[in-house]
This record gives structure tokens, sequence and C-alpha cells, in this order.
């Protein structure tokens, strides 16, 4: 089946559908869960050692983030990124977030920008460690908070839903060679500009961030096609 490895469920005090919804994007992150496979909640459900509910519960939460899609009397299908999409959520993004960004830098006290300063470093040190959830999870928040600075909390929904359906596959693999600490180092550089005051650095670093993050999602999903075709490969060769 999914051959998903063993987790350790996260806390006692979240719901176990949470916990679940963390363990299946984790499994999507890293490559395990592949796009356009369909997985039934049942199966899934034994390789966590819990009942179908939570899973479908937890898909259900996925499929409304664009993760997966319902199959029915199937289960659940990974959805699929095209290159187009992945340039169209660049594209919004930095529509949204470059001039956000000057905007911030030009307007936010020293001491604002200065309390996301450990929200950076922790992307830092995830990278480090390869700790993809605790690195997606910093990053998303750094720049959730930094954007919220602006006051307008309508664009920071948006930029997190856009962030949610723009996930890396094969995520691990980048973080293995190193490739997600030089774009870890780039928070802590834009928020030095910022504090600097420097908005149109800042709307530079910040562009140059984005096309960063963009490499890296080509990466993930070159990688996991390749894999994917030599899995092929050696299924027919073994006919």
């Amino acid at each position: 089946m999914a051959d998903l490895k063993p987790r350790t469920l996260i806390s006692v005090q979240e719901r176990l559908r949470d916990q679940v919804a963390h363990a299946l994007r984790a499994a999507l992150i890293s490559g395990e869960l592949r796009p356009g496979v369909v997985y039934s909640a049942p199966a899934l459900a034994a390789d966590f050692g819990v009942s179908a509910t939570p899973v479908r519960e937890a898909m259900l939460d996925l499929a409304r983030e664009g993760l997966v899609e319902a199959v029915r009397n199937k289960g659940f299908r990974v959805t699929e990124l095209t290159e187009r999409d992945l340039d169209d959520f660049t594209e919004i993004r930095a529509l949204i977030e470059v001039p956000t960004v000057g905007r911030v830098a030009r307007t936010a006290s020293a001491e604002q920008l200065e309390a996301l300063r450990p929200q950076a470093e922790a992307i830092v040190a995830a990278a480090g460690k390869q700790d993809l959830i605790g690195y997606l999870e910093a990053d998303r928040q750094f720049h959730l908070d930094l954007l919220g600075l602006a006051g307008n909390t309508r664009l920071v929904e948006v930029v997190g839903d856009l962030r949610k359906r723009s996930r890396l596959y094969g995520l691990n693999r980048l973080a293995e060679r190193g490739e997600l600490v030089s774009s870890a180092e780039e928070h802590l550089e834009l928020l030095d500009l910022m504090i600097a005051g420097d908005g149109p650095a800042a709307e530079s670093c910040m562009t140059r961030h984005l096309g960063h993050v963009r490499s890296l999602w080509a990466e993930g999903q070159e990688e996991q096609q390749q894999e994917e075709e030599s899995r092929t490969g050696l299924r027919l060769r073994a006919r």
C-alpha cells in the first residue's frame, strides 16, 4: 500500500483528526504519498493504527486546501501540480508580498520587526536539522506574521491559502543536500533589510526569495517524477 513510515502522534491535547492531518501533510512533503495516486481511508488508517473516521475527516480538511480530491467509492487522490500552477502561485504571491514587504519596511517599528527574529532563526535551524515540518511551519508563521504588520487580515488569509496549495513534493531530498539552508537564511537577510528601513532592497530580496522557492518546487517536482519513472521501469523489467 502506501508503505508509510511509523509516526508518533503529536500530542494528547490535539484532536486525532488534527494529528492525522499533520502526519498526512508530512507524508505529502516527503513524497510517501504520491501525486495522482488514489489512497483509501481504511488502508491509510491501518498504516497509522487508527480508525478510518479520523483519516476521512483529515482527508476532507486536506481536500479543502486543494491537496487531495475525493474519488467516489475509492478514496482520495493526491492532486498534481503542473509547472503552470507553480508559476501562477509564484506570480500571485509576488504581486501581493513584494510591495507589502516594502510597505511594512517603511511603516513597521524596529521592535515589531525584531520580534520576528526568533521565527527567522527557527527556519534556519529547522533547515539545518532537516526538520521539514518544523521548517514549513516556522516559514509559514514568519511570512504570515510579517505580512500581518500591514494590517490587512484578508491579504494574510489569501497568502495563507496560496501557501497551502503550493506545497513541496520530495522536500526531504532537497533538505538532505543542504539546499534548504540557503533559502532559509534569506529570511534573516530580509528581516535585517526591513529593520534598516530599506524598502527597495527588502522588495528585491523578497523577489529573489520567491524565485528561490519556485526553483525548489521545480527540483522537488522533477525528482519526484524521475523517481516514479524509475519505479515504473523496474516494474516493467520485472514482468
